[in-house]
């Protein structure tokens, strides 16, 4: 059933037209994903459907009585307000419709309704359901535990912007609205937050969702039909982010070949018209009129996308030592975020830091960068290392300079002369290198300010790459960048000749660009793990199947030793007395023979275990043979059962040769 539609509708600043025509439905209880490249319109095309801000032009029909509520990249909030009520406001309706319910109860439980009362009980309780069920005491705590808000009773006016918005996004679930139009709702969240906002919208939410997100696997987990703006047309692909993919790859695939087909006729027709026609015939006539057409049917303007081509050219050479770690401790205040911590950066490495919020990720740029130092152990850098941060917060900009200043790295650079930048074996303009990051002459001279977060993220990475720094600390990278500037980024960072650290939430990023990950897992406690984001979790999930197993054979043996019986008395066995009933039985010949060659069993056991392991800890496996090592983690699995298999043999024959003695 439909909920929302929309017809014909277009929305346009000045002379510039974001889109036009554009015609959707939204159906009850779909998930659907809006793409498009930065600047395309997706936000303005989210708060016009929201009701937020009219379109120029068309019509929007929505369910009667349907609730919407629109998630903004910077929401609105009552400053004064704790977290609490802010999102406990979002139980409001659903408060205000259970007190309404229970009220006409008492009513007809006194026998004062009739035909009316009763269809508006009716009413009421498909109202609370439809608001999220009954049973909803604990969900403002709940909701908040869930997203990481954990100061419930701070004033909102005194939280940064990733708090807000978490903030905002737990009141508009709690409230449970029939359509949830959510803009970037996985910035400043962690993995494992954004996991469980996968489920909760998949599985929990009841009503309809329109989102946009770069994060690929929440598109490819959630999204059941995905929406594209696409030079001011929105075109349709059912099926998830992965399907859109292989769908839009068929669809280019067609218009090129649909624009070979135009550009022949129109060498055929051209040639045709060349040479005269002697006579203007009805047919031939025809036939002019259908190549004047083909030359009107120009194939539409390709979306310009960020080039980074060139831009690893200029990386400064590395040494043989870039940066060691060496037992590292910090604390702050009463809290120790990170404890005994060793890293050894080799060129190539490529290191993705998770990590739930506050646990100390950016604490550890800034260890790097020297702005903090350790309470203990050693962070040496290398004597060549130079190192460039890409903040989270994009500090590194002066707001009331322009794009080219920035870059530039003084203000006033556009009307000095500016200067060069060098690509590899080649110089360019500095106007020429913002132009590739989709910065025109025009937006080179506009503040800072006045940009969008997609268009201020393209800045800072503008200037960190032009410096030829062969370190990049890179803070939350991928935030408020398109996914065609993600794939432009990744495709950078995997040839990049210098080394990277990379704090990310976007689990797609730190698959295709990690090549081992840093875990924080609290109190103090750092993982270093080899491998991408996929291997991080099978190794992670292989550890805790491990320390579960371990634990169940732990508390199996303990519930054994308290059922066995209370030993009894027993004589000391004479020469005559053959074995108990119920005693260890003799050692055979061929038994006597086995244990004599366990113990070098077990050695060769250990030695092929111990090299399989080393298999697996070598980041070259990571950086270039990563489809292998599936294949030598179920080698190092077996090779571990193997060593444990002969080493119970071996204590199992040990123990009755020595009772026996």
């Amino acid at each position: 059933m439909s909920l929302l539609g929309a017809r014909s509708i277009s929305k346009a600043y000045g002379a510039r037209s974001l889109f036009d025509g554009v015609t959707l439905t939204l159906r009850e209880g779909e998930r659907v994903g809006l793409l498009g490249v930065n600047g395309t319109g997706k936000s303005t095309l989210l708060r016009v459907l929201a009701g937020q801000e009219p379109a120029d032009t068309g019509t929007l029909e929505l369910r009667r009585n349907a609730k919407v509520l629109y998630l903004s990249q910077e929401p609105e909030l009552p400053e004064g307000e704790t977290a609490r009520s802010v999102v406990a406001s979002g139980l409001t309706e659903w408060e205000r419709a259970t007190r309404a319910y229970e009220a006409l109860n008492e009513r007809l439980a006194r026998g004062d309704g009739g035909a009316g009362e009763l269809a508006q009980q009716a009413e009421l309780a498909d109202a609370v359901e439809r608001l999220g069920g009954w049973e909803r005491g604990h969900v403002v705590e709940e909701m908040c535990a869930a997203l990481g808000i954990t100061a419930l009773d701070r004033a909102v006016g005194t939280m940064s912007g990733g708090e807000r918005r978490r903030v905002a996004l737990a009141r508009l679930l709690v409230a449970s609205p029939d359509l949830a139009i959510l803009d970037e709702p996985t910035n400043h969240l962690d993995a494992d937050t954004i996991d469980w906002l996968e489920t909760y919208l998949t599985e929990t939410f009841r009503g309809t969702v329109l989102m946009v997100t770069h994060d690929r696997w929440v598109l490819d987990a959630v999204c059941t039909r995905v929406f594209e703006l696409d030079r001011g047309t929105l075109t349709e692909f059912d099926g998830n982010y992965t399907d859109y993919v292989e769908k839009k790859a068929e669809l280019l695939a067609h218009e090129e070949r649909a624009e070979k087909n135009r550009q022949n006729f129109l060498r055929r027709e051209t040639a045709w018209l060349r040479r005269g026609a002697k006579a203007r015939s009805t047919k031939q006539k025809a036939r002019i009129q259908r190549a004047e057409a083909a030359i009107a049917d120009r194939p539409r303007e390709e979306v310009a996308r960020v080039s980074l081509e060139g831009v690893d050219g200029n990386v400064a050479r590395l040494g043989k030592s870039i940066l060691d770690l060496e037992g590292v401790n910090v604390r702050l205040g009463e809290r120790e975020l990170i404890s005994d911590l060793t890293l050894r950066l080799v060129a190539g490495d490529r290191v993705g830091v998770i990590g739930k919020n506050g646990t100390g990720k950016t604490t550890l740029l800034r260890l790097l960068t020297g702005e903090l130092g350790p309470t203990g152990g050693a962070v040496k850098v290398g004597l060549n290392t130079k190192v460039a941060i890409f903040d989270q917060a994009r500090a590194q900009l002066e707001d009331d300079w322009t794009v080219y200043d920035n870059v530039a790295g003084q203000e006033g650079a556009l009307q000095s002369g500016g200067g060069q930048v060098d690509l590899g074996d080649r110089k360019v303009d500095l106007r020429v290198y913002l132009e590739g990051f989709l910065f025109d002459s025009h937006k080179q001279r506009q503040k800072v300010s006045s940009l969008s977060g997609g268009e201020r993220a393209r800045v800072a990475l503008a200037k960190v790459l032009r410096e030829g720094k062969n370190l990049l600390l890179l803070d939350e990278p991928t935030n408020d960048l398109d996914i065609a500037t993600l794939s432009a980024l990744e495709e950078l960072l995997e040839g990049w000749p210098g080394c990277a650290v990379v704090v990310s939430h976007d689990r797609a990023f730190l698959d295709n660009v990690a090549t081992g990950i840093l875990a924080f897992e609290g109190d103090g406690r750092v993982t270093h793990y080899q491998g991408n984001y996929s291997t991080y979790q099978s190794l992670k999930a292989e550890a805790a199947a491990r320390d579960l197993a371990a634990k169940a054979a732990l508390e199996a043996s303990s519930q054994r030793r308290s059922a066995a019986p209370a030993p009894t008395p027993t004589r000391t066995p004479t020469r005559s007395d053959g074995p108990g009933k119920d005693g260890p039985r003799a050692l055979t010949y061929a038994e006597r023979l086995e244990l004599e060659g366990l113990l070098d069993k077990v050695g060769l056991a250990e030695e092929v275990l111990a090299k399989a392991e080393a298999s697996l800890a070598d980041p070259e496996l990571y950086a270039k043979r990563a489809s292998e090592a599936p294949r030598l983690r179920e080698e190092e699995a077996a090779a571990r059962r193997e060593v444990d298999r002969l080493t119970a043999r071996w204590e199992d024959l040990e123990a009755r040769r020595e009772v026996k003695k």
